[in-house]
C-alpha cells in the first residue's frame, strides 16, 4: 500500500510521496549501518545497542531505523528537549547536540543521544534533525559499566548531560556542500574526564558523529531532488501513518481492558512493585492508564516518561499492521497517562538505569496483557520480561588498563496462536544481537565457560514457549566489580489462552564443574576474584493454549533436540517418551559448547 492515498491533503502526488517516504527510511538505515560499521566498543559494533531516526524541522520523527524499541520510542522525547533548548535558529549549519539527561529527554544515562540540524542548501534554516542513541558501556558512576543494581539516586549513575552543544559549525563546508562541524574539545574532555574507557568512549562518539553526518548528507541529496514538494510530503506522510494506524484501532472492539503485573522488587527491600494498566479502546483511539502503578521506589527501577512511552508505543504497534511506516503519526491515536511519582514516570533524583531495562518490559508484558483481551490472537504470550544485564569491571591484566564489560541476555520468546516462541533471543524491549565469546574474550579479560539453551524452561502449551539460556563468565587473573540487574527470578512470564508459565531466572556463583555455590540476588554487585564464575540463568517464555492441543510430533521433535526432557513431556503434556527420541546427554547449545581446558 503506498503513502498517496489522501493526495489532496498534501498537494503531492501518490508516487512520489511514496519515493519521499521510501527515501527517508533508506536514510535513517544507512545512518545505522555507518553507527555499527564505524563503532569502536563491541556494545555498538557487535550488539548492535543503538538507534537511528530522521525527524523533520519541528522536531516529529519522520523515519527510524528497524532496530531497538526502547529507544525509538523515547528519541523523540530527546530530540524535543535538544529544540527546546537549541531553537532551530539559534542552530548553525554543522552544530549538534548531545544529552542523555533521562528527566529532560533521555532514557538512562549510558544512553547518549546526539542530534543534529540539516539545513537547506543556503544555510538559512533548518529543514530536518538527524538523530542517533547509542548505549555506551561505562559513563562513569559507581559500577564499571554504569548499570549500578545497588543505586538509589541518579547521580550514582554516572555523568549526567543536560542538552549540550558538541559541535559547532566552522562555517566551512566539505567537498560535497556539507557543512563541516569541529567536536568541541572543552566538552569532550568533560566526559572523557569521567568515564573508565576514555577511548573507547571517544571511538563511539565520533561513530555518533558520523551516522548523522551520513544523515544530513543523504537528506540533503533527497530534499535537493525534491525540492518544494519535500515539506509537504513530509507532513503529508505522518499523517498516512495516523490514518492507518486509527484505522486499525478501530478494528479493536471498544470497551476497557484491564491488566496487572509486577516487578519481583527493586534490589532494596521492596517487593512486588505492582504496574496496573487500564486500556480504554474507543472508536480510533486508545489511552493507556498506569493509574494504581507502584510509587516511585528507592532502586534504580524508575522508569521515566520516555521510556514508559515508548514500551507503550511498541506494545500497541505490536497488535497493528506491522507495515504502518513508523512515524509520529502513529503515535498521535495514543494517550498514556503516568502518574508522577510513580515507577513509570519518577520525579528526579530518583534512580533509573533499571527502569529502561528491566521496568520497560514489565510495562510491555502489561500493556500487551491488557490487549490480549481485545485480540487474543494477536498477543504472544508473556517473553522473558527481562534484559539480564550484567557488567563486570576492573583493571585489564594483559595491559593494566580499565575495562568495562555490560550486555543483556537473550531469553525465550513467548508462544502465539500457531507457533512456538523463540529459543535465546532478545526480547520486545530489547532487540540487540549477543557479545560473541570469542569477541568477549579478545576484548576484555574474561572467559566463556558454557553457553546454551535451559531444557524445560519455555511454558507448556499446545505452542511451547521459547527456551531461556544459560551463560557461564569467568573472571581470569583479576579481582573484578560484577553488577546484575535482572527481573523475573520470583515471578514467572505467563501464559495465555491456558498456555503454562515460563520457567523463571536465576543466577549463581558456580565451581569449576558447574556446580552451584551460592544463588546470587536479581540486583546484586560485588568483587569477584580471579577465577569466579557466575551463570546467569535465563526465563523461559510462556506458553499459548492448552498443552492437551499439542502436536505428539512436536513433543518428539523437542525430546529429539534436547529441548524438553522425558519428566516434562510426562508432566506437561502426558507423552512417555520411548528412550529413542532423545540421546541422554543432549542438550541444546547456544553458541560454543561447554569447554574442558
Amino acid at each position: 500500500m503506498t503513502a498517496g492515498n489522501d493526495d489532496a491533503d498534501a498537494g503531492v502526488d501518490s508516487v512520489t510521496l511514496e519515493v519521499i517516504r521510501n527515501g527517508c527510511e533508506a536514510v535513517a538505515e544507512e545512518m545505522n549501518a555507518t553507527l555499527v560499521r564505524t563503532g569502536y566498543s563491541p556494545n555498538i559494533k557487535e550488539r548492535r545497542d543503538c538507534s537511528t531516526a530522521l525527524f523533520d524541522a519541528d522536531g516529529e520523527m519522520i523515519a527510524q531505523a528497524e532496530t531497538m524499541p526502547v529507544h525509538l520510542g523515547a528519541m523523540p522525547y530527546s530530540v524535543a528537549a535538544a529544540v527546546e533548548a537549541f531553537p532551530p535558529e539559534t542552530l548553525s549549519p554543522g552544530d549538534s547536540v548531545l544529552l542523555n539527561d533521562p528527566f529532560r529527554g533521555g532514557a538512562h544515562l549510558p544512553d547518549l543521544t546526539l542530534v543534529t540540524p540539516i539545513h537547506d542548501a543556503d544555510g538559512d534554516a533548518v529543514i530536518a534533525f538527524a538523530a542517533n542513541r547509542a548505549h555506551h558501556a561505562d559513563i562513569g558512576g559507581s559500577t564499571a559499566g554504569s548499570v549500578a543494581a545497588d543505586s538509589t539516586e541518579i547521580y550514582q549513575e554516572g555523568l549526567r548531560i543536560p542538552p549540550v552543544k558538541f559541535e559547532a559549525g566552522t562555517g566551512a563546508v566539505a567537498e560535497d556542500g556539507t557543512p563541516v562541524g569541529e567536536v568541541r574539545e572543552d566538552v569532550l574532555s568533560m566526559i572523557l574526564a569521567n568515564v573508565r574507557t576514555p577511548e573507547e568512549r571517544r571511538g563511539d562518539l565520533r561513530a555518533q558523529v558520523a551516522a548523522n553526518a551520513t544523515g544530513r548528507r543523504r537528506f540533503r541529496e533527497l530534499a535537493a531532488e525534491h525540492g518544494d514538494d519535500l515539506a509537504p510530503a513530509l507532513e503529508a506522510i505522518n499523517d498516512y501513518s495516523e490514518r492507518r494506524m486509527r484505522a486499525e484501532l478501530a478494528e479493536l472492539p471498544d470497551g476497557t481492558y484491564e491488566f496487572a503485573d509486577a516487578l519481583d522488587d527493586d534490589g532494596r527491600g521492596n517487593e512486588d512493585l505492582a504496574v496496573e494498566v487500564t486500556l480504554t479502546v474507543d472508536g480510533d483511539a486508545v489511552t493507556v492508564d498506569f493509574t494504581g502503578t507502584a510509587a516511585q521506589t528507592d532502586g534504580p527501577v524508575n522508569a521515566v516518561l520516555a521510556v514508559t512511552a515508548s514500551a507503550t508505543y511498541y506494545a500497541v504497534r505490536c497488535v497493528t499492521d506491522p507495515d504502518i511506516p513508523p512515524n509520529h503519526g502513529c503515535y498521535r491515536p495514543i494517550d498514556i497517562v503516568a502518574p508522577e511519582g510513580t515507577i513509570v514516570n519518577p520525579e528526579p533524583p530518583a534512580a533509573v538505569v533499571g527502569g529502561n531495562l528491566e521496568t520497560s518490559q514489565r510495562v510491555t508484558d502489561t500493556v500487551l496483557g491488557a490487549l490480549a483481551q481485545a485480540a487474543p490472537e494477536a498477543v504472544a504470550a508473556a517473553g522473558q520480561g527481562t534484559m539480564n544485564n550484567v557488567t563486570l569491571g576492573g583493571t585489564d591484566p594483559r595491559d593494566g588498563s580499565p575495562y568495562a564489560f555490560y550486555e543483556t541476555q537473550g531469553g525465550g520468546f513467548g508462544g502465539r496462536a500457531g507457533g512456538d516462541g523463540m529459543d535465546g533471543v532478545h526480547v520486545h524491549m530489547s532487540n540487540t544481537l549477543n557479545t560473541p565469546a570469542e569477541v568477549l574474550e579478545t576484548a576484555y579479560p574474561l572467559r566463556v565457560e558454557r553457553y546454551a539453551l535451559r531444557p524445560d524452561s519455555g511454558g507448556a502449551g499446545a505452542s511451547r514457549g521459547g527456551l531461556g539460556l544459560r551463560r557461564d563468565i569467568r573472571v581470569r587473573d583479576h579481582t573484578a566489580r560484577v553488577s546484575l540487574l535482572a527481573e523475573r527470578h520470583e515471578s514467572h512470564p505467563y501464559g495465555l489462552a491456558g498456555g503454562g508459565e515460563g520457567t523463571n531466572g536465576a543466577a549463581y556463583l558456580v565451581d569449576e564443574d558447574g556446580e552451584e555455590l551460592e544463588k546470587l540476588p536479581a540486583k546484586h554487585t560485588r568483587d569477584l576474584p580471579a577465577g569466579s564464575v557466575v551463570s546467569v540463568r535465563t526465563p523461559g517464555g510462556g506458553g499459548y493454549g492448552d498443552p492437551a492441543d499439542r502436536d505428539a510430533d512436536a513433543v518428539e521433535r523437542d525430546l529429539r533436540l534436547g529441548k524438553l526432557t522425558p519428566e516434562a513431556a510426562r508432566e506437561q503434556y502426558g507423552y512417555e517418551a520411548t528412550g529413542e527420541e532423545q540421546d541422554e546427554d543432549s542438550e541444546p547449545s547456544a553458541g560454543r559448547p561447554e569447554r574442558d581446558d
